[in-house]
């Protein structure tokens, strides 16, 4: 092994300063040290009486476009602040010194928003036609142009400031259905022992579910599904209850904002239409018969009489761990997959991966899991924990797409308009991973592509068909809470047991305790979040078909899509960039092409 791939030591037990520091992440690229971080702390601590100062006085353009910009450059500071922090307190949680840093940002957090909380008052009491006057008087506004247009497109749905300020006051009391559950099922529910498949003890819980459903011990899967969904079972009254107020709440926000409902209230943020939420779910619908297919196929690769959820998760292929590479020869793989997106993002992305932006091993104390961090006027910052198989590479890529939208956008954008919304995160991401497959595809032993298809017909399945699943049953159950009812536990079941039918077709078993499923899902606590999942996964598969077949313009396209960041609605970015998510398009690529991988599956498995 050459010295640039020798694996350095690392794991839950290994000391943050083991690892070498060209596996950590550049955070003296934000602050030198953290003296200049106590410097830049008291620096906007200064700046901060300038923009309370403000208060009362957005009546010219002058004092507007004042306002914003030192709302905008105490923004600045409170990014790279609160980064500085956090990053080093993910990398190593049992430093206190950067907890105490961390909470000391926070609270600097909480002074800026109370700071600020004049401003789109202020703003809205002055009516559309002064504000657009404003606007037309002053150039330098120009780069709000945008941000204020959206603040006034909700101006019928903003209370007075007496009114909001009572709403907000309120949301402590009307968490309780959410906050119920969170410490229902984190902290009061027991979970069973129970046996593997050689009558040995073993758990079940939340944390280890998943892992146990991937598990090739039959009975392991059976005895987990059973402990878990029994639990959930025993309180399915009162998580009825809980799931009924957080909605009940959800309501009356919507309601007492002018909304007709939960839906149009949650999706007004993103200027989202209604129609475009439920052209989603009727997509899906028409696409049933491949997922239909795919459940066959498993149940005979697997050969089994009955194909119950309990084998659900489980591999076609063990053959994951033959990707095993060290990260530099992952860095190598990503860029060669993503070389179609050109010479700039290439040359960008070698950078990412060269230049400090990523911490790379576990370490003790060190977050789970992976994310990107962007730092406007820096550089991203993406946390991995990487370990030599193939999902750390695609996660590598994933966390890439994240950080390079990121840098893009700052590039191109002005602070203002440089943060891309939800509805937009997960493009990016998952372009690469699409990208990254087709390449490893090309490159993979038949029972290696085995592993690969099968990898990629179940993140469909879990990221567009079982989100849009959630997505139906929010419906449902918004839809019972704005007619007046409440929910039901058996009627929440039997609806479950029926969606899991139409959704999985006749080769599933629907086994009894399936029935409790829906009850724990922490995401319908968040109304109508889940179906960004879905439309982003697909507007990513449309993004990487059009790339990789050589559609004319759609590698310009797509990359003026990175460089827009926040400077216009999401549907119209991604509409500019060549995917119209107001048709059933991409979604029906996404499944076509599912289809199409299916098939592909089934030839290799000679079935």
């Amino acid at each position: 092994m050459t010295e640039m791939n020798k694996i350095p030591a690392h794991g839950s037990n290994v000391e943050r300063a083991q690892i070498p520091v060209s596996c950590k992440w550049h955070v003296q690229d934000i602050y030198a040290d953290e003296a200049a971080w106590q410097a830049a702390c008291a620096e906007y601590k200064a700046l901060l009486p300038k923009l309370t100062a403000l208060k009362g006085q957005l009546t010219t353009a002058a004092k507007l476009l004042e306002a914003l910009r030192v709302q905008d450059e105490l923004a600045r500071f409170l990014d790279k602040i609160y980064a500085y922090a956090r990053l080093q307190q993910d990398a190593d949680n049992t430093d206190q010194h950067m907890q105490a840093l961390s909470g000391e940002a926070e609270g600097l957090a909480a002074q800026f928003s109370n700071a600020l909380s004049f401003v789109e008052p202020e703003l809205l009491a002055l009516g559309k036609e002064k504000v657009e006057a404003m606007l037309d008087e002053e150039p330098q506004l120009a780069e709000y142009r945008f941000y204020i247009e959206n603040m006034l497109r909700l101006e019928a749905h903003v209370l007075s400031a007496d009114k909001e300020a009572i709403a907000a006051q309120s949301r402590l009391a009307t968490g309780t259905g959410a906050s119920a559950f969170r410490a229902l099922v984190s902290a009061d529910m027991q979970f069973p022992e129970i046996t593997d498949g050689e009558g040995k003890p073993a758990t079940v819980s939340e944390g280890n579910y998943l892992l146990n459903m991937t598990s090739p011990d039959r009975e392991l899967r059976k005895n987990s599904f059973r402990g878990l969904m029994g639990t959930y079972h025993k309180y399915r009254n009162t998580l009825a209850a809980t799931l009924t107020g957080s909605a009940r709440s959800a309501y009356f926000y919507a309601s007492i904002h002018n909304y007709k409902d939960t839906l149009e209230a949650a999706l007004a943020d993103d200027n989202i239409p209604t129609s475009l939420y439920d052209g989603l779910i009727a997509t899906v619908h028409d696409n049933f018969a491949p997922l239909h297919e795919y459940i066959q196929l498993k149940k005979d690769v697997l050969g089994v009489d009955e194909f119950h959820y309990y084998d659900m998760y489980m591999p076609l292929s063990q053959a994951g761990d033959s990707f095993a590479c060290s990260f530099p020869e992952a860095c190598a793989k990503v860029e060669e997959a993503l070389a179609p997106l050109g010479e700039e993002y290439v040359a960008t992305l070698h950078k990412g991966l060269t230049e400090g932006w990523i911490d790379v091993y576990e370490n003790k104390g060190k977050r789970s899991g992976a994310y990107s961090w962007g730092v406007y006027g820096v550089h991203p910052f993406v946390l991995l924990n990487y370990q030599q198989r193939y999902n750390s590479i695609s996660t590598l890529a994933h966390e890439m797409g994240h950080a390079l939208h990121s840098f893009f956008s700052s590039q191109a954008q002005t602070y203002i308009n440089s943060d891309y919304t939800i509805f937009c995160a997960e493009v990016a991401s998952t372009t690469n991973e699409n990208l990254l497959l087709e390449y490893t595809l090309q490159h993979a032993t038949d029972e290696q592509k085995i592993y690969l298809l099968n990898q990629y017909l179940e993140a469909v399945r879990t990221t567009v068909y079982r989100q849009v699943q959630f997505a139906e049953f929010e419906k449902y159950i918004h839809g019972e809470i704005t007619a007046g009812r409440s929910l039901q536990a058996e009627k929440l079941e039997n609806y479950w047991l029926q969606s899991n039918k139409d959704y999985y077709g006749l080769a599933l078993t629907v086994d009894k305790e399936l029935a409790s499923e829906w009850s724990r899902i922490p995401h319908f606590y968040t109304p109508f979040y889940v179906y960004k999942y879905a439309t982003g996964y697909s507007a990513a598969t449309a993004f990487a078909s059009a790339i990789l077949s050589g559609q004319p313009g759609a590698v310009e396209k797509y990359l003026g899509f990175l460089h827009a960041g926040g400077s216009d609605y999401s549907l119209n970015i991604l509409k500019n960039a060549g995917v119209d998510l107001n048709t059933p398009q991409p979604v029906t690529v996404t499944l076509q092409r599912f289809a199409e991988k299916l098939q592909e599956l089934k030839a290799l498995l000679g079935r």
